[in-house]
């Protein structure tokens, strides 16, 4: 099965996330199915990307079981610089990106979500970085993300809290832009219809404006977060988090 698909229609480029079964959990080979599918659009001439979700999630982040095999370094290091070059072929496209978040978007899978200009969620969407339940960091930019949305002291704050906001909290918090009663990708066609209503190129280059100045902003967060993984790894906490998750029991933590 393609754990990515790509569906172009009307000057739109579909991403849709694609492992319902697994919450669209996002594993190694996932992740390179994305990284391909993300370069395959940034050469089409589509002006609009929606990231999606099938299933009941958008996305529930990182595959737990992928972390087991962050003890081998050479896997590490390509898992992360795929998830890296992810964020920033998103955040230098010269595209509007849409995410459309249904049920969950935690940890990697909200890093992903927010990589958009627009985010419409469902009321009942929960949002959460979550990464601190496995004695790790925010990822895919994650720091990043919730900086340019929310600040550095709520971003801190949110990320150490390991809570999952619903929409309406969400919209008010900043994580979200459109609020909807309704599917968030059924909503999102009124969204296209203004978007392509409008001077998109005009857009564009306000988005490029903005961009240009922090590129090598987002490059370092990666860095530092990639960084941070790689050392937290080894710690206690974070294999006591995943096993705990795993055993679907409370984690025992001890700061080290």
């Amino acid at each position: 099965m393609e754990t990515v698909l790509l569906e172009r229609k009307q000057g739109v480029s579909y991403i849709h996330l694609n492992r319902p079964d697994s919450f669209n959990a996002l594993n190694s080979d996932m992740l390179q199915e994305l990284l391909e599918v993300v370069k395959s659009v940034e050469e089409n001439e589509d002006k609009v990307i929606i990231l999606t979700g099938k299933g009941k999630a958008f996305c529930a982040g990182g595959d737990i079981n992928m972390m087991k095999d962050f003890k081998e370094k050479v896997f590490f290091d390509d898992v992360m610089d795929t998830i890296d070059e992810i964020a920033l072929r998103l955040y230098t496209m010269p595209k509007i990106i849409v995410s459309t978040v249904n049920g969950s978007a935690a940890g990697l899978g909200l890093s992903l979500a927010l990589t958009a200009d627009y985010v419409i969620a469902h009321q009942e969407a929960k949002l959460g970085m979550l990464f601190l339940g496995v004695g790790l960091v925010p990822d895919g930019g994650g720091h990043f993300w919730l900086e340019q949305r929310i600040g550095t002291h709520q971003a801190k704050q949110f990320i150490w809290s390991m809570k999952q906001v619903q929409g309406k909290e969400a919209k008010m918090f900043g994580l979200v832009d459109i609020l909807t009663d309704g599917d968030a990708l059924d909503h999102a066609k009124g969204l296209l219809d203004k978007l392509f209503h409008s001077p998109i190129q005009s857009m564009l280059h306000t988005k490029k404006v903005f961009r240009s100045t922090k590129i090598e902003v987002l490059k370092e967060y990666l860095a530092q977060e990639k960084h941070a993984q790689w050392e937290l790894g080894k710690t206690h906490d974070h294999q006591e988090g995943v096993s705990a998750f795993l055993e679907k029991r409370k984690p025992l933590f001890k700061g080290e």
